[in-house]
């Protein structure tokens, strides 16, 4: 289901003039920052990891067909049963029909991003199935009625005032205090029912492990646990570029991703999911079902945007992200907030719907420097815009003013003197050092001051500098 949103620039707004969504932003991000820095201070090695996971992760694309038939022999020797779904329609369809095969009325689902890009809570909901979000954000967030923001943290617009709020509406009893812990119990209260009730559980998978056909769970919460091991039917959703060639790739990959992701040196539940229940074991699911999803991820690897392959979801570059940190990650309209989904929106519902995204950034480059697989996210932008100026995209307007300065910028005399006369005209409309409101600018001075020029320009000034040097 396709719902119709503003544009972007509206949503920004809305978001810039939301007072509490700036207060839960910061809370998170903040602390997230805070702890990756400690987390990266406390390892040494942290660098080299880097390199190695970059390294793991080019020779995984380079190879990408190689390991996904492995993968695919070895998780079906196991007795898992694999499917391959081209978009995300095929993704959907599956993922349904196994649900209603094994006459499913009670599904739950562990957090899995790859699950929200196929719209999986829409279909089931479609087929008349109730869906239970397990992990507590998604929790918070389905009985709110909204989507993620934060691909880690999917609750992150939400203040604990605003959850304890949710909690008193909907779970009976409602919890005793609005403390966290008092909450965790109620949520968690709640949650125990559906868990041991549940007819399929449904997973994503940080990994997809070639050499032995077993998927990876990444969760501090142990839902993913509850989510795949009570119900009789286990349900796998993952991207095709989650492959790794063996568990000791994998374990070299979560150094990196969970202290870029939490600040910790490994999450309190890593899962390898390898098969259905043996005759013997204590517990289990009888059937396991594996959707390799490609949804544009073959285009990616053939084409400029092949880097972003790499990405491992940590969630890094929204944490540092300037912008992200103003609007939170509803703003971007798309599955994926923040820097890498200013990459994905664009491949996954098309440049001409999401090409505002790629210019929504500074071009800091704080993303890139805190990328654990080192993806040069700016670049990548960059390249949407350059893609987005040759399919002429960008407004008529912004396309005039372009080319006036470049007939300036080309003409080194035009444009001192058009300098001169700039920086001494936005004087005028500054007072006491800033400059509240500007013309043609109102985007940028409705919600920030520029500082007021010198009056001078750059060379001007540069020249009597070294005039004074001598």
């Amino acid at each position: 289901m396709n719902v119709a949103l503003p544009p972007f620039k509206e949503r920004a707004r809305a978001a810039l003039a939301d007072r509490t969504l700036k207060l839960a932003i910061d809370r998170t991000t903040g602390t997230a920052e805070a702890k990756r820095a400690a987390a990266v201070a406390a390892f040494p090695e942290f660098d080299a990891a880097r390199a190695r996971g970059r390294a793991i992760k080019d020779h995984v694309i380079a190879n990408l067909g190689h390991y996904l038939e492995m993968f695919e022999r070895n998780a079906t020797a196991s007795g898992a049963h694999v499917h391959w779904a081209v978009d995300d329609a095929e993704a959907r369809a599956i993922v349904t029909r196994l649900c209603l095969d094994a006459k499913a009325k009670v599904v739950t689902r562990s957090k899995s991003m790859l699950g929200e890009e196929i719209g999986l809570p829409h279909a089931l909901a479609d087929a008349g199935i109730e869906r239970v979000e397990t992990d507590l954000a998604e929790h918070i967030i389905q009985l709110a009625g909204e989507t993620p923001s934060h691909i880690i943290w999917p609750a992150m617009h939400r203040t604990r005032e605003q959850v304890a709020e949710l909690f008193n509406a909907s779970h009976q009893p409602p919890p005793e205090a609005d403390d966290p812990a008092t909450m965790v119990q109620s949520a968690r209260r709640v949650l125990r029912e559906k868990f041991l009730g549940a007819d399929v559980g449904i997973s994503g998978a940080n990994f997809l492990v070639a050499d032995t056909g077993a998927t990876c769970t990444v969760t501090n919460e142990g839902n993913a646990e509850l989510t795949t091991t009570p119900p009789r039917v286990h349900i796998v959703t993952a991207g095709i570029e989650k492959i790794v060639p063996s568990t000791a790739h994998a374990m070299a990959l979560l150094r990196i991703l969970v202290r870029s992701a939490t600040g910790g040196e490994l999450t309190q539940y890593t899962t390898f999911h390898c098969g259905p229940k043996r005759p013997g074991d204590a517990d289990g699911p009888e059937e396991m079902h594996i959707v390799l999803v490609d949804n544009g991820r073959t285009k990616m690897l053939a084409g400029e945007f092949r880097e972003m392959l790499r990405c491992i979801r940590c969630g890094a570059c929204m944490n540092h992200c300037v912008v992200y940190r103003q609007i939170g990650g509803h703003a971007y309209g798309g599955t994926y907030p923040g820097p890498m989904g200013s990459v994905l929106t664009p491949v996954l519902d098309g440049l001409a719907a999401a090409r505002d995204l790629p210019n929504a950034c500074t071009m800091n480059g704080r993303c890139a420097e805190v990328c654990p697989v080192g993806i040069p996210i700016p670049t990548l932008l960059r390249a949407w815009r350059r893609r987005s100026w040759r399919e002429r995209l960008e407004p008529g307007a912004l396309r005039a003013g372009i080319g006036l300065w470049a007939q300036v910028a080309y003409r080194p005399a035009l444009y001192r003197l058009a300098s001169r006369i700039g920086v001494r005209a936005l004087r005028a409309f500054g007072r006491d050092g800033w400059i509240g409101s500007l013309p043609l600018a109102g985007g940028w001075t409705a919600y920030r001051d520029l500082p007021r020029p010198s009056g001078r320009t750059f060379m001007e000034q540069y020249r009597d500098q070294q005039k004074g040097r001598k």
